[in-house]
């Protein structure tokens, strides 16, 4: 009986990790994504044109 409770709870366990994997591969794709978009991005000229800084 204890060795049935360890199997199941080792296969709860295994399943729980497979899908953290999974979808720590699917965080990190999605963010590679909008980092990308990010980079893609043309720069506003307005913006560009400006400075950053207050000029006394």
């Amino acid at each position: 009986m204890f060795a049935i409770i360890i199997t199941w709870i080792g296969a709860v366990l295994g399943i729980t990790v497979l899908l953290v994997m999974a979808f720590g591969a699917f965080v990190l794709d999605f963010e590679d994504a909008l980092a990308d978009r990010r980079r893609k991005r043309p720069l506003d000229p307005v913006a560009a044109e400006t400075p950053t800084t207050a000029v006394p």
